[in-house]
């Protein structure tokens, strides 16, 4: 009895441990500051995976390590360099911690050639990310991490970082001044299996598959196959059209249909009445489980992506959740030939951050969902225990379990019905009391008409944005999501058949909880080629009207716009709105930009100066 007791009581204790290591975003496994070696600097450690040993010293290219355990096992220093000498098979996370400065910061640079990073023996842990949180508890394993860090800088020519398995491809946590510049990025096997529908009949359809899209029948049954996944399709599916370059979502039952494997790479699916396939057109298919990210950059400060190309990502894209200060530059996103889809889900997500974030000179294109996404997080206020402290909760299932305030933050209380902020006042305690609520002390007491119910924004993570030269296609959705009050300037881009709107401001307190108002929006000289309508809109979710706006501060200035949709702009509960020197082109023969232009409980509007041409007038100069 004494002996099961001990042996309860030790396997009660690493319980334990790893449940406060991933308290703390520290994987199982991961080999803490405290437990490291400190590099004296101003070093050159060698990796080779076809000819190291890890046995060796690493210290030179003669006699370099094997794997990346010898780096994870240091504590880099100003100075320090890590020169992987050639490409190979990795079974661990590069797992990097580096104190690097900014006259010498530590550099870790790949030879080229193609690195396969494989789930199996990576740094797992649990990680709370914002909008894709459907498995807050399992594990997720990461390919390159850099934790607890500063002034490091990785790059490499001709790389590709390509994933075996579910894992987030980068991890930059509590980190500052670091940049990936010149990596690729891709999976085996993507975790969005494609076809092409090249027969088609009353009663079956023939379909060629990807040849990077495993499968298997039985019983009639299609089975997608990847590497440590597998997923039968449910009726959410993506219908591309590689002659328009649309894509779009469609429901496809999967009741009524009826699957035989012709070959490896041909299906034939029959049905009594065809659910939508349409010959020539490529269907895509994902398991819809929100479980993982792309890059996730958590708490970190100055991070800058620059000529990343990215050919896949499972999960939620980029997420940067609280992080400051973001630059991401010729970043392409696109999906390798002979595949269609590049992003799971949206591509570049933002979530609570403040400082500036810069997205320029950018391809992002062949998603699921959104090409760029920037909110903050509303709460709600569930109960009032002092006239200076409340408790809140997140209220959607896939945002939650993150970290949504800090001491000094400054709040704005508002009302979910208007969505108008009718207190700002300042935190001098947080509490976490579980992943889903927090205890929030304020700095003076709460005004006499809040209710519970009322949603609380945190203010102070709420960034700048700057938004200029990139081109943005075959997206599913909208283009640009943006709601922050910090200015925002989306200017020279061109964004290209976007099922829904090129760019929407929305705010909502009642579905995902994505705030806030916007302030100060400047959109201008940019190229919108047949998106949906409205092109752009400014509608926030407010049930009530007031005299008072919930956004403001609106230009829309010097863009030329192909129709396809009839209506360019449509606005609601806005004011101080501005739309000058426009060109819209359209195939009718409606001249008054106005016929054009929505706006509801609007006021302080100026529309003067846009031109409305017919697209063959414009094709011609006329």
């Amino acid at each position: 009895m004494r002996y099961f007791t001990a042996k309860y009581l030790l396997l009660l204790g690493l319980l334990m441990m790893c449940n406060l290591l991933m308290a703390q975003n520290k994987p199982v496994g991961y080999l803490a500051s405290s437990a490291r070696h400190v590099s004296p600097g101003n070093r050159t450690y060698y990796i080779d995976a076809v000819k190291g040993s890890d046995n060796n010293a690493g210290l030179s290219s003669t006699k370099p390590w094997k794997t990346f355990a010898g780096i994870n096992r240091l504590i880099l220093s100003s100075g320090d360099k890590v020169m992987i000498l050639s490409p190979g098979a990795f079974h661990e996370t590069m797992s990097i911690v580096a104190h690097g400065t900014k006259e010498r910061p530590v550099t870790i640079k790949f030879a080229p050639g193609q690195y396969d990073f494989f789930p199996d023996g990576a740094f797992k842990t649990q990680l709370q990310i914002s909008n894709t949180n459907d498995v807050p508890y399992g594990l997720k394993a990461i390919a390159l991490m850099i934790d607890s860090s500063k002034f490091v800088n990785i790059s490499g020519s001709s790389v590709l970082v390509n994933l075996r398995g579910k894992m987030i491809e980068t991890y930059i946590n509590h980190s500052s001044n670091i940049k990936l510049s010149g990596l690729s990025f891709d999976y085996h096997r993507p975790t969005v299996s494609e076809f092409k529908i090249t027969e088609l009949t009353e009663n079956h359809a023939d379909a060629v598959v990807n040849y990077d899209s495993e499968f298997s029948v039985k019983d009639s049954i299609l089975n997608w196959i990847g590497e440590g996944w597998h997923y039968q399709p449910d009726s959410y599916w993506q219908q591309y059209d590689p002659t328009s370059r649309m894509l779009e979502r469609l429901d496809i039952p999967q009741q009524n249909l009826k699957y035989v494997a012709l070959n490896q790479h041909q299906l034939r699916i029959f049905f009594k009445q065809n659910p939508g396939f349409q010959k020539g057109m490529i269907y895509q298919n994902r398991d819809v489980t929100r479980d993982c990210a792309g890059f996730f950059i958590q708490k970190s400060n100055n991070i800058g992506l620059d000529h990343i190309r990215i050919y896949f990502m499972h999960g939620m894209g980029v997420v940067s959740q609280f992080s400051k200060n973001l630059r991401f530059t010729n970043v392409s996103v696109n999906a390798r030939t002979g595949r269609t889809c590049a992003a799971w889900a949206d591509i570049l997500h933002f979530s609570g951050c403040s400082g500036k974030i810069e997205v320029a000179g950018s391809y992002l294109s062949a998603a699921n969902d959104d090409a760029i996404n920037v909110h903050g997080t509303f709460l709600k206020i569930t109960e009032k225990l002092s006239p200076t402290q409340v408790k809140v909760r997140f209220m959607h299932d896939q945002t939650y379990g993150f970290d949504a305030f800090s001491v000094n933050d400054s709040i704005g209380l508002v009302h979910p019905a208007s969505l108008l902020t009718y207190q700002n006042n300042k935190l001098l305690k947080v509490q976490k009391l579980n992943n889903r609520e927090f205890l929030l002390n304020l700095s003076k007491p709460l005004p006499e008409d809040m209710q519970t119910g009322d949603v609380v924004e945190n203010t102070t993570a709420t960034p700048e944005v700057w938004i200029h030269h990139n081109t943005i296609e075959k997206i599913p959705t909208r283009g640009i999501l943006v709601t922050t009050r910090r200015k925002v300037l989306i200017e020279n881009n061109i964004i290209k058949r976007t099922h829904n709107s090129a760019i929407m401001i929305n705010d909502d307190a009642s579905s995902w909880y994505e705030s806030g108002a916007v302030k100060d929006v400047t959109i201008k000289n940019n190229m919108f080629y047949e998106c949906g309508g409205p092109v752009i809109g400014l509608l926030p979710e407010n049930k009530v009207t007031s005299t008072i706006p919930v956004h403001s501060g609106i230009k829309i200035i010097g863009n030329k716009v192909t129709l396809k949709d009839p209506m360019f702009f449509n606005a609601s509960s806005t004011s101080g709105i501005w739309v000058t020197g426009n060109k819209i082109i359209t195939s009718g023969y409606i001249k008054d930009i106005n016929k054009f232009i929505s706006l509801k409980d609007c006021s302080d509007i100026k529309i003067y100066n846009n031109q409305v041409i017919k697209s063959k007038d414009a094709a011609t100069g006329k």
